[in-house]
Formats: C-alpha cells, structure tokens, sequence
C-alpha cells in the first residue's frame, strides 16, 4: 500500500507533529510519500524533519493560483506512485488533492483539524473547504466536536470518522532539570508558580481574555507568572493590553520556540484559553509532562480534559472564570501532582500512535476494499 500525505506546511508545528508520527508509526507493508506545494520556499521547514525521519518527501513544481496545472503535475505523481489512497491535510490540499485522486481513481480522505475563521482571506477559503470535504470518501476528524461541524457542514455521517490527535509521551521521558532555572530567569522578579501556554496568537486562540484572567488572578496570588509560547498578528495588541494591566513583570511573551518539549515539563499548569479548537496538541503535550491544564469546553478539548481530574474545564470568554480556576489548580501542590499524573496516564491509554495507527489502518483495508467502486464525479 501507497499512502500519499498530500499537505501545505508553512513551518513545523501541531498539524506537522501528527503528520509525522503517523508515517513513522504506520507498518512497513504501508509506504508513505509526502507531497508538498512549494508555498514559497516555506515548505522546506516541515520537509527537514521529513528528510530528518527518513521520510519520502516531493515537493510539487507548481502552486496558487494555478490549480489546473497543480491538479495534473499531481496526477502524473500519484500515477508514478502507484498511490493506493491520498490523504490531504488543509484547504489547499483538499481542493487539489480531491481532483486528482479523482482522476486517478484512488480513495481520498481530509484531516479536519478545525477552521479559525481569523480572516475575510481565510473565512473564503473555509468556505470552500466545506465543498470539497462533502465529496471525500471519509473526513477524519481530530475530535468529536470538529466532527459535529463537518457533518453540520454537509458532510454524510458515514463518511466522517474520528481519530484524536496523538502524542509520543516518550519525548517527555527525560525532563531538563535545567528548564526551570531558564524559565524563572525570564522574569525580573522569579515567580513561584509558572502558568505556561502555547499557540498562534490569533483572534480565535483567546489569549486576550489569558491576561485578563492573570491580572484578575495577580490580586490575590502576587506569586503566580505568566509565559506564552508563539508568534502571531495580535502580539502587539496583546502586548499592549498586559501593560495596560500592569503586567509586564507579570507577563511574558516568549515568542516561539523550537524547544518546548525541554520547557513544558518545568511549568506548573497550562492553559488553553480558546473560543474554538479541533484538539490542541499542547494539552496532549502538558499531559504528556505530567502538567496539569485548565482549558475552555470548546471543540476537542473536553475529551482530553477530564474536568477536575486532570485539571478544569471553564466557559470561553469568561476571564474571571479562568482566574478562579488557575487559582484552584494551584492551590494545593498534593492535586496539582495528582492532577498532572493523571493527565499523563490518560494520554497514556488514549492517546498514543499506537491507538491512532490501528484506527487508519481500519480506515485504509476499509476504503481499500471499496476500491473496486467506480469513483463518479458526483460524488
């Protein structure tokens, strides 16, 4: 079997991760070739860690706009291939991947990870994601509540499947005792607690109401600092509204990082404060280093977050709601550990590569099996 991971990856992040860990954890019998667009010379970041990995790697000659172009130089690759089935990852995947399986009458699947809407630019695009995904032969969907979406988008309940997100826990085996020490030393005054997060800083990611809850949280736990991970169109504004607050000993923004496995483990808590997610890796991360996560009941992540086990669930928007429940995670160093062990142990049993290979593997015999159908442009 031919599996060809169609993607358009501008840098390596969340998206990229589970890319990556399915091919290496897929069986021998499984060959998997990944495809990229050029996107400018941006794609080189993800196909490093490809070619890192011993990963196939193409990356296709033509991009956007000229999709009829893009459509038949990867028809003629998926031919060369002899591609049992393509999997696409991303609007711009979708829309050309859809066509050319098409014609090369394989299966085509879609990853659904979640739709932003940040922008008019980007809004447009979704829109057009929705058509091409109602004609997939099955929408993988990350979580339960992306899939709740996709099938309100149009898409036939029986073609949409849900395989969480995954993590190798292994890569938290070992922490860096010197992370910490690192950590503390980016604040002018070392706090006693660290409340980490991580993410695009984007509109749909709510890291404005994050500082409104550590400003609500400061007046009775003075200890207590703030980091962000990440880089996006908002920091400036962000970075206004903490010194608004008077927040700039309190509140750091970090930038991104290509190092957070070695950092993530030397928080205290993490917290996902978004108004829309599909299921964020940074909670199977903090899990992962035993770090206990207070997110927003948004999407995916209550399936991650068992509400007062592994930390706390709380509504999106509501700052005095996050503050309250960063506070109660912290309060009691016996829980926060209880807390963060059971988190580890919950991705441990649930979400591992090796609970997501044999699910695609069902996915794939399935589709397989299937092929002898006539692949109509109808569907």
């Amino acid at each position: 079997m031919v599996m060809v991971q169609l993607a358009s990856s501008t840098f390596f992040g969340g998206p990229e991760r589970q890319m990556l860990g399915l091919a290496l954890s897929l069986p021998a019998t499984c060959r998997t070739v990944f495809v990229q667009f050029p996107d400018k010379g941006k794609s080189a970041a993800f196909r490093h860690h490809l070619e890192d990995q011993g990963v196939e790697t193409i990356v296709l000659a033509r991009d956007a706009p000229h999709v009829p172009a893009m459509v038949a130089e990867l028809t003629q690759r998926l031919h060369e291939l002899e591609a049992s089935i393509v999997c696409c990852h991303g609007y711009k995947a979708d829309l050309v991947g859809l066509l050319a399986a098409r014609r090369a009458r394989i299966p085509v699947i879609s990853v659904s990870r979640g739709w932003t809407a940040e922008t008019l630019r980007v809004r447009l695009y979704e829109v057009m994601d929705r058509r091409c995904l109602r004609r997939m032969d099955r929408v993988v969907c990350v979580s339960e509540g992306q899939a709740l979406k996709v099938r309100r988008a149009g898409v036939a309940a029986d073609r949409v499947i849900v395989i969480h997100n995954a993590i190798d826990v292994d890569r938290f085996a070992r922490p860096d005792p010197s992370a910490r020490a690192e950590l503390m030393g980016l604040f002018h005054v070392p706090p006693e607690r660290i409340v980490g997060a991580a993410g695009r800083i984007s509109p749909e990611k709510g890291f404005e109401v994050l500082v409104d809850a550590a400003e609500i949280a400061a007046r009775s736990a003075p200890g207590v600092g703030f980091i962000h991970f990440g880089a996006g169109q908002l920091r400036g504004r962000l970075e206004q509204r903490i010194k608004e607050l008077g927040l700039a000993d309190r509140f750091i923004l970090a930038g991104f990082r290509k190092d957070l496995d070695r950092l993530i483990p030397a928080w205290d808590l993490a917290v996902i404060p978004s108004y829309t997610e599909g299921l964020p890796n940074i909670a199977l991360e903090a899990f992962a280093a035993a770090v206990p996560v207070v997110g927003t009941a948004v999407g995916g992540v209550p399936e991650v977050i068992e509400d007062g086990r592994c930390g706390f669930l709380v509504p999106p928007g509501d700052p005095g709601a996050l503050a309250r429940s960063i506070l109660e995670a912290l309060g009691s160093e016996e829980r926060r550990q209880a807390m963060g062990n059971h988190g580890r142990n919950r991705v441990r049993e649930h979400f591992t590569f090796g609970v997501q290979v044999t699910r695609y593997q069902q996915l794939f015999e399935q589709l397989m099996g299937q092929n002898s159908v006539v692949f109509s442009a109808g569907r």
